[in-house]
């Protein structure tokens, strides 16, 4: 074998080492995530529960597992996007609060 053909060979391999693997589909279908995405928090929370207790038990094969697994995760992101805009919410509510408090401040030493 000559310099290059083995130089070749050694930058496949390189080349398939350092790819990055693509993601299997997920196995939730359009209406299940569609159903999730309008999912309150505490539905959101209360299935993410069970996805998590139906792995720690054991027994699933492991399309189960990855279908559990896809499952809470995309419970798991409902949740915490919810969370996110109730905390956005609160944010607002105390810097309008303390706004308010500061001008009625400010209007009581006018007076």
């Amino acid at each position: 074998m000559s310099t290059a053909a083995a130089s070749n060979d050694n930058t496949k391999n390189t080349d398939e080492e350092t790819s990055t693997p693509t993601a299997p589909a997920s196995s939730l279908s359009d209406k299940e995530r569609d159903a999730i995405a309008a999912m309150p928090y505490e539905e959101a929370r209360d299935q993410l529960i069970q996805a998590v207790q139906a792995l720690e038990a054991g027994g699933l094969n492991l399309d189960q597992s990855m279908r559990q697994w896809e499952l809470g995760e995309a419970l798991a992101k409902r949740a915490q996007s919810l969370l996110g805009e109730v905390r956005a919410k609160l944010g607002a509510a105390q810097a309008e609060q303390e706004s308010s408090a500061e001008m009625a401040g400010t209007q009581s030493n006018l007076d």
